[in-house]
Order: C-alpha cells, then structure tokens, then sequence
C-alpha cells in the first residue's frame, strides 16, 4: 500500500510552531517512504476561518521547504459528500435520527453530573420508532456506536491504546441544520484521500477511537495512526506565545534560516543517536516514526539560536548577502547596490562567525554600508574621549602614506606604531575600530580596513578626527 500523508490545519490563525512540526513529520514520513504528502484545510469553522489565515498556512509551508504532492482540499467545499455519507449509514441501519431538544440535552447532562456520571449522549433516540418523532424539533444524525467490547489503536508512538465502547456515545455526524460534524468530515476525507498513516498531535487520541467506529461502520480501511505528544516550553507548561508559540513567519522575520528551523523541529521529539545537526537529506533518509518519543518536548529558544548560527556558519555568503540585503535596506534606508554587495560577500565569512540570526548579521554589516559621517555608539564615543582619538590622530599619519592597502601589511604597521609607542595593540585599534564602525565590537579590524578600502577608511577616520 502506497503511503500517503496528509496535514490538515485550520484556517483560523498563522501555522504555528507545533502544526509546522507535525507538517514537518508528515512530510518527512512521505519522502523517506517515497508515497505522497496532501494538504487538506479543514474550513468549516466558517465563522473563524479567513483567506489570511490559509496565505499564512501556505506561505509557512513554502518558506519551510514543505511541499505538497497535489492541489489541497478544502473542507468545506465536500459538504454534500461528507451528508452523502451519513445519510447512506442512516439507510444502513447504521445511523439514527435525534430529536433531543438543547433543554432535553442540558437536563440530561444535569442530572448525570448531580449522579456523578460520565456526561455524554445516553442513546434516548436509538431504538425509538419514527412515529414517536415530534414535529417541531429539526433531527441531527448519530451514529450508532458499538456498546460492548473494546476499541484498540495500535498507535505507531503510543503503543497499544484500548477503551471500552461503553465509553463511547453515539457522536452526532450531521447537525440539525444538515451540516457535517468535524468528526464525520475528517474521516471521509482521509477515506477519500487515501490517506494510509494519520500523524498528528496526541490531543486527537480521543477523538482517534471515535474515528475508527466510524470507519468500521462505513466499511472503510483503517489507516495506522502515530499521535505526536505535544511541545512544552522550558518551564515544562502547554506552549504559548510566551515560550515561542509563534507563526512560521515571526521566525522568519526573526531572523531564522529554514532549514535550521526544521532541523530544530526535527529534533523536538524525534531523534537519531546523538546526532543534532541533521540536514534535510539525512532526515528524509532517516525518518521513521520509532524514532518519536512518547514524552513532551521542550522548546528552548537558545539551543534554536545556537543551532541556526551553526548554519548560518555553513551558508553561502552570496546567499547570505541576499537575503540580508532587503533588511539592510529597512535599516539605512538605502538600496543595496552591487559594488556593495560584492564588499558584503567579501566581508560575509567574519560577519557570519558571530551572528546567530539574520537580524544580527544585519546589525553588524551595516556599518559597511552606513553614511558618512558615521555616529559613534555610546562606548566608541566614550573610547575616543578618553585618549583613543589623540593615538588615532598619531596612527592616521601612517596610515595616510600607506600605500600597499593589504591586510596583513596594515596589521604589521599598527603593531609596529603599538611598539614604538609603548602601547598595546588594543590601544591602537579600539579607536581605529569606534572610526571605522562607529562601535567598539566588529569583525577584526584589518579585515574591515582592507574592504572598506583605502579611501573610505581614511575618509572615517578623517570624521571621527
């Protein structure tokens, strides 16, 4: 049987951070077994689902790496084939209609709570004739559950999960309006998407023991069933916005590379040995649902950090340019020209060793490109105040009839100044660094005196005098 997953969020909000991992899963499952990953938006919370909301699930998957294998389904345009369904257990025998009144259903609730029983549908409907039906009450369709013996997920992450199916009401399957219940919506979809492996979170266990009875009564294959448990944040409490709970998007704009981020997801309940930097070919080659825990993850935004520097580390430096490029332009307000972006990649390999997000590979490029004059930062002001500009001045003599504007050469002269001057080479390149930078932190000094060029640098250090 050709494995088909499938990731079905709604429209009601951004892909946050637990929906892209359990798409990430997904995903991964489908190309390591060479089957099929779906896109289905289940819509039918019209009132709450918006056109934003599915741009923001698209543009997450997208920006992700997540592709999908077909046009998605939406939910709510399968309406009639999710009633056709219910009406045919209906005339099965398999379904009945209930004529409950919302007054009947909140007394019956009532008086099971006063007793101290389980709250749910007591199956009032089940057995009683259509003649006993009243007039003026609309019917919703149940379906009729088993009563004895157990339902059993062999689920492929939780392991052997049972209930007794005295548990179990008889679960509405279309409204009294006509509309389809989720429940009834989201089996006939997998049915009829052929999906083969249903992975998702382990708040659907529950609902999974309902969906099999459903699947038993229409006749249908089971698919297997894998419930992820859910991530925590660091103080081990429900993920909220506070921990990170965010869009794909936010981390994005925070900053993040894609691939970090799935690999960061990957590793937020699956594992691999003590493998942590995992590429996306080698997850693929890897994935298997055995690898899932059965505890809670934990998201931690300093071990994300950590490891997007790692591949910010490994990324091209014309790629990085890119895409630091629109950011540096919200932040001098400028465009990017390609001289400059050529001096970008030339400076890239240091910048890079230190940042661990896009926002601070901007910060600290963006002096490369910042107007002159350049304003000094609180503690280059303060550097230059106490002395550093009298040793500048001293040091700016030399560098003016410097003309082999080589890195290494340059270096061999502030050494040589530091010496004669009874200094230390701190003392010569702090104040060179406030001119050049307008900070007291960046890439090494030299570096940046041999990509700014000749001219540039003497014309900084000639502002900052």
């Amino acid at each position: 049987m050709p494995v088909i997953t499938r990731f079905a969020p709604s429209p009601t909000g951004f892909l946050h951070i637990g929906g892209a991992r359990t798409a990430l899963f997904n995903w991964l499952f489908a190309r390591h077994n060479g089957g099929k990953f779906l896109l289905r938006i289940e819509d039918t919370d019209r009132a709450r689902s918006t056109q934003a909301a599915v741009d923001a699930i698209f543009d997450g998957l997208q920006w992700l790496g997540l592709d999908w294998d077909a046009e998605p389904v939406f939910q709510f345009s399968r309406a009639d084939r999710h009633a056709e369904v219910a009406n045919r257990l209906l005339a099965e025998g398999k379904a009945y209609r209930c004529y409950c009144s919302p007054a009947e259903l909140d007394a019956m609730r009532a008086e099971q709570k006063e007793k101290g029983l389980p709250m749910r549908y007591d199956g009032r409907w089940r057995d009683k004739a259509p003649s006993e039906a009243p007039a003026d009450v609309p019917p919703v369709i149940r379906l009729k559950a088993e009563r004895s013996g157990e339902t059993v997920v062999q689920d492929k992450v939780q392991g052997e999960v049972r209930v007794a199916n005295e548990q179990l009401d008889d679960m509405i399957l279309l409204r009294a309006d006509g509309t389809p219940t989720y429940m009834l919506s989201v089996v006939v979809d997998d049915h009829d998407m052929a999906v083969s492996h249903v992975i998702r979170g382990d708040d659907h266990l529950t609902n999974t023991f309902r969906q099999i009875q459903l699947y038993r009564a229409c006749g249908w294959d089971i698919p297997e069933f894998a419930h992820i448990p859910l991530i925590h944040g660091p103080d081990g409490a429900k993920l909220s916005k506070r921990h990170g709970a965010l869009g794909a998007e936010a981390y994005r704009d925070m900053g993040y590379l894609p691939e970090a981020l799935r690999n960061y997801l990957l590793r937020l309940g699956w594992g691999h040995g003590d493998d942590e930097l995992i590429s996306t070919e080698q997850a693929t080659e890897w994935f298997d649902l055995g690898g899932i825990g059965r505890s809670p993850s934990r998201f931690d935004m300093a071990k994300l950090d950590n490891l997007n520097g790692q591949y910010l580390r490994q990324a091209k430096d014309d790629r990085l340019v890119a895409l630091i490029s629109p950011r540096l332009e919200a932040l001098t307000g400028q465009p990017v020209s390609e001289k400059q972006a050529a001096m970008l990649c030339e400076a890239m390999a240091s910048l890079k060793e230190r940042a661990k997000t896009l926002v601070e590979l901007t910060d600290s490029a963006a002096f490369y490109l910042r107007k002159r004059p350049l304003a000094l930062d609180a503690k280059a002001a303060k550097l230059m105040e106490s002395g550093g500009k009298e040793t500048l001045a001293r040091f700016a003599q030399i560098l003016a009839a410097q003309q082999n504007w080589r890195q290494d050469a340059l270096e061999d002269e502030a050494r040589h100044f530091a010496e004669e001057q009874k200094l230390k080479l701190g003392q010569v390149a702090q104040p060179l660094r406030a001119a050049l930078t307008g900070s007291t932190v960046s890439p090494p000094i030299f570096e940046v005196l041999r990509i700014l060029g000749r001219d540039e640098s003497l014309a900084r250090i000639k502002d900052a005098l």
